[in-house]
């Protein structure tokens, strides 16, 4: 099995089976509209945007399980990354990435990469993932990753 052996609901609700970012650098960011790192949306479009021809697609996954910072609805948590942020990457409908009602696609990028000293769980808003063209797991980062800290190893990806 792959990362990309999922499906997950668009903010519209929609199904998406995301076998079809296969052959694609994917990177995964579970997101809220009220945290500090919340500016961050400005660098994954910019990532987005600048790469998105070369075979790069982010996935942003709002979730409310860290300080209740995403407790809007899907047309606000879209009006709110379309309009502050200029978002044009997929977004996905709310999700849980920790606990019993953890989205599969969550669990599966969590044992594939886990965090510090093995943890499984994810800390807080903003962990990012990067998937390989082939479906697998490159690696995990922390919040306080910026979206230009992963430019090196996203173009060491599509290399391969």
């Amino acid at each position: 099995m792959n990362a990309l052996d999922f499906n997950a609901n668009n903010l519209q609700g929609h199904a998406v089976d995301l076998k079809q970012y296969l052959g694609q650098v994917v990177l995964v960011v579970n997101t809220a509209s009220k945290c500090g790192f919340t500016p961050q949306y400005k660098g994954l479009e910019e990532i987005y945007q600048q790469f998105k021809d070369k075979g790069v697609v982010v996935l942003g996954f709002p979730c409310n399980q860290f300080g209740h910072q995403e407790p809007g609805t899907a047309d606000e948590i879209g009006s709110f990354c379309e309009k502050n942020y200029g978002v044009t990457f997929p977004l996905f409908e709310k999700v849980d990435v920790n606990g019993d009602d953890a989205h599969p696609f969550f669990t599966h990028l969590k044992n594939e990469a886990p965090g510090l000293m093995g943890t499984k769980a994810i800390k807080w808003n903003f962990t990012k993932f990067l998937i390989k063209k082939d479906g697998s797991v490159y690696g995990r980062y922390a919040p306080q990753t910026t979206p230009s800290d992963l430019i090196s190893d996203v173009t060491k990806l599509l290399a391969e």
